[in-house]
């Protein structure tokens, strides 16, 4: 197990970090294995383009100046949804997505959300599990047709 990364800042992502946050989240689905092919059909999808930064979804996560993560949290109609949450590889384990987890609950609670939703990475579930959340069905791949995801919702109190 990594060590736990105990200086964490959470902040608002620049438009200007949106190709490094798109190479993230690819290192970051690379990481469970899948192959080249795979990665390259989830490419779009794992994209972070600079106008969904300035839309105020995005948020990273850094400790001693690097970008460790990031999550993409959209809220509307009562409800959230997390739309990505990535950890660099290195810094899975460390603590850096229960950092970023805390910080969607926080902005959903804020923003008067009931509860946070969420189509999950099949190796990620567990990891969503442990943070509160509860699989409540499955939901197609944005990027793979055929494949399905773990839907996963939790209730904010």
């Amino acid at each position: 197990m990594q060590p736990m990364i105990s200086a964490v800042h959470i902040r608002a992502a620049h438009a200007d970090e949106a190709e490094f946050l798109s190479d993230l989240a690819m290192r970051a689905k690379a990481h469970w294995g899948y192959d080249d092919a795979f990665l390259e059909d989830c490419r779009e999808e794992l994209s972070v383009p600079p106008e969904q930064i300035a839309a105020g979804t995005v948020w990273v996560a850094e400790a001693a100046g690097a970008v460790l993560g990031f999550i993409d949290l959209r809220i509307a109609d009562g409800g959230a949804e997390l739309d990505a949450c990535f950890v660099e590889p290195l810094a899975i384990g460390t603590g850096v997505g229960r950092a970023l987890w805390e910080k969607a609950e926080a902005l959903a609670r804020d923003a008067g959300a009931a509860k946070i939703g969420l189509d999950s990475d099949p190796y990620a579930e567990g990891f969503y599990l442990a943070m509160g959340a509860m699989r409540v069905g499955e939901a197609p791949s944005g990027s793979i047709p055929g494949r399905v995801l773990p839907r996963m919702t939790k209730q904010l109190g």
